[in-house]
């Protein structure tokens, strides 16, 4: 099919494009600029995207269930540093409800510049296909894609086909996904992107991939048969190219970001050379004791300096060429390095990997035991060659070995693999077992943490007669279906409410990632961390609706931030007026930065929404986290961090320090457990009230209504609150 494209306008393209696999029809729809206006873009305009195609009845793997990719309107402007964001949206495979995942590299940027702000399938092909996007001759096709079920061969098959074409490689962005999308429930997808400067034997220039891992969404692609998403594009040229209201202010915004990027980085956090794994070091301090290890039983250990950023950035990063995963974006975090394999079909080959990221380095080095860099490399790359997601894989896995830790599972019952604390071997076994749906025990856990607790209930009541469910639900790490990100929230209530309920997609970091902050004392005072619990998921999903990347703001701390009366300064309020001036720019608005992102109020209350049409009047029994993310489910545990808990404890009123002295470990946990509950149902209901939902988190049609998102819902959808908060 061919379409006419036009020029970007304030940062849109203002137009949708939409592909029906089942009829192969191809429609390039506008964008109604009354959405446009509302929803901003990116994650935003996804989920309602999604509202409106499904019922209360559609499952994640029906073909009406579409898979949406959608940039912003600050997504893919070079001149101001981390532009690179797109997000997909789905239902998830893991979850039942709304999916939403981020992702970094030139799709987003490329699918506005071939002439869209957003790209609907829908349907299932009846064989395995790409949808191919070429902006140099305005035209859509499907095309068959290439027979092979690993990620970097398609990779090298798909850009040997379009080269031969006489396309230049740094015109070619694409996505793709693999064989370990269509075994498990949490496929990923990869973002492919060439990056000119890197060297490699003897020249320069490969491609370099970043992941929308999270909620299975490459699941849900690889159900509909499509491989990969091929975008042939180039930069818009001339004055003005993206059709800002006031070019020199976006400009001028840009410089200002990419000085404070430059001289701050260098001297905090060095990401342009430790990447997001110099976390490591921070979360693992004794007084916070938040990285996870043995499945999150323990927070610190003294053999994290083998994992952590400094020794990548000294031992195992290539440092050459450019590390930005889009043109523009000074800090440069996006790590990477060359590991030699030591299993799967690939063994002995020396491949280049794209991380590890803290949370991989995190889930397959400190929360498994294991404390190999080479090692967490080499599961990074197996992961993303089979397409699944990093986190999901090892959280599974370590609850997996927890369970053999317990005894409730058996060698028998993970076919002759010795599944214990640090066995790389046996890892990367399982691993490969879960990609190729092999086994009992893979094929469960294949499909997600809910149905792997169902699996290893079943079998160990099978052997001894006895029902393990409770117990492995208190250690089994995951919320609403999806296990956790790589942070242990025993000492951040902040963080523990973010998991449990300000993040609805499930236990992941990207609405709320408030558990550094938490730990500096950014939150003193309860009121303080409800407001939190506002506040940031404004600003981290809202970064999501413009195509924006977080990391310029959360991990660069503007020093004229520190020096700000009257608000708070971790927030990074100072760099929050520079994205507002790009913003502005862009959009020809005049908003201060907290009238900006509380727009985002309006997305998080319709993804909540999509979450009562799932849950009904049971949403807010979902919004809890197991035991383990609380506190020690154990005497043991309690004991390994006594002295901390015994403070706890004897500030709580009516206890002393003699007192709790003289009491027994189990009754000492069982206090702590039960005010730590306690704490944590207040703050979860403090954030409902704040939010304007009712006490068991729906929202309020008086809240819709003052929204306005009231009238953007379906009829249906309508009918269901209304009787749900009456």
């Amino acid at each position: 099919m061919n379409y006419t494209k036009t020029k970007l306008n304030h940062g849109y393209a203002d137009k949708i494009l939409t592909v029906d696999l089942d009829s192969g029809a191809i429609a390039t729809p506008d964008l109604d600029p009354q959405l446009r206006d509302y929803f901003i873009g990116g994650r935003g305009l996804g989920l309602y995207l999604l509202h409106r195609a499904i019922t209360p009845q559609t499952t994640a793997n029906d073909p009406e269930n579409p898979l949406i990719l959608a940039n912003g309107p600050l997504g893919g402007i070079p001149q101001f540093p981390g532009t690179s964001k797109c997000m997909a949206v789905s239902l998830s495979p893991l979850t039942g409800i709304p999916g939403v995942s981020n992702f970094g590299g030139y799709f987003g940027a490329f699918l506005k510049y071939a002439g869209f702000d957003a790209l609907q399938v829908t349907g299932k092909a009846e064989r395995d296909c790409m949808i191919v996007i070429d902006a140099f001759n305005q035209e859509i096709s499907l095309a068959d894609a290439p027979a092979t079920p690993q990620v970097f061969e398609l990779e090298r098959e798909i850009v040997d086909r379009f080269v031969r074409a006489g396309h230049d490689k740094r015109h070619i962005a694409f996505v793709t996904t693999g064989l370990g999308a269509a075994t498990t429930s949490y496929g990923c997808i990869n973002s492919h992107y060439y990056d000119v400067t890197k060297p490699v034997a003897g020249s320069r220039g490969l491609f370099r991939t970043k992941q929308a891992g999270r909620t299975g969404l490459g699941s849900v692609m690889m159900a509909k048969r499509v491989r990969a998403i091929v975008v042939l594009a180039d930069y818009p040229h001339g004055d003005n190219p993206y059709g800002a209201a006031d070019w020199d202010k976006v400009k001028q915004s840009g410089a200002k970001l990419h000085k404070v990027v430059k001289e701050v980085d260098p001297q905090s956090l060095k990401m342009y050379r430790k990447g997001s794994a110099g976390l490591i070091t921070f979360v693992n301090k004794e007084d916070y004791q938040s990285l996870p290890v043995n499945n999150y039983q323990a927070g610190s250990d003294p053999r994290a300096v083998q994992i952590c950023g400094k020794f990548y950035a000294e031992h195992l990063f290539e440092h050459r060429g450019m590390d930005g995963c889009f043109p523009g974006c000074n800090l440069q975090c996006t790590k990477g390095g060359w590991v030699t394999l030591t299993s799967g079909d690939h063994r002995g080959e020396k491949v280049w990997v794209d991380g590890p990221e803290y949370e991989t380095a995190a889930g397959f080095g400190s929360n498994l035991g294991i404390w190999n860099p080479e090692f967490i490399m080499e599961a990074n790359w197996h992961c993303d060659n089979y397409g699944v997601d990093t986190i999901t894989a090892a959280v599974i896995i370590a609850f997996v070995m927890e369970c053999f830790q317990r005894g409730y599972l058996t060698r028998e019952d993970s076919d002759g693999l010795e599944l214990v604390w640090g066995n790389e071997e046996a890892t990367l076994a399982l691993l490969h077992r879960i990609a190729r749906g092999e086994t009992a025990l893979a094929k469960a856990a294949g499909k997600g943490m809910l149905e792997l607790i169902d699996w290893v209930a079943a079998t160990h009541a099978g052997r001894t007669g006895t029902d393990p469910r409770q117990e492995l639900e208190r250690f089994a790490m995951q919320a609403k279906g999806l296990p956790f990100s790589l942070y242990r929230t025993h000492r951040s209530l902040s963080m523990q409410g973010s998991f449990a309920a300000a993040s609805d997609i499930g236990a992941h970091h990207a609405a709320a990632w408030l558990i550094k902050v938490d730990l500096l004392g950014a939150f003193p005072t309860f009121r303080d961390k409800a407001q939190a619990l506002i506040t940031y998921p404004r600003v981290r999903l809202g970064n999501d609706n413009m195509g924006l990347c977080k990391l310029p703001w959360v991990d660069v701390f503007n020093p004229e931030s520190g020096k700000m009366k009257d608000t708070d300064i971790y927030i990074n309020p100072a760099s929050q007026e520079i994205y507002a001036d790009f913003y502005n720019g862009m959009l020809g608005t005049a908003l201060t930065w907290e009238e900006i992102f509380a727009q985002t109020d309006r997305d998080i209350n319709l993804q909540r929404v999509m979450n009562v049409m799932r849950y009904g009047r049971e949403t807010g029994n979902h919004d809890w986290i197991p035991d383990r993310a609380i506190g020690p489910i154990d005497d043991r545990l309690y004991e390994a961090e006594e002295e901390y808990h015994d403070r706890e404890l004897a500030q709580l009123p009516g206890n002393t320090a003699a007192g709790v002295r003289n009491m027994g470990t189990a009754e000492k946990r069982e206090l702590l457990m039960k005010h730590r509950k306690e704490q944590l149902r207040r703050l979860i209901d403090t954030y409902y009230a704040a939010r304007g939902w009712d006490r068991t988190g729906i929202p309020t049609v008086a809240t819709l209504e003052r929204l306005g998102l009231w009238q953007f819902l379906t009829g249906e959808t309508r009918t269901a609150i209304a009787a749900m908060s009456s």
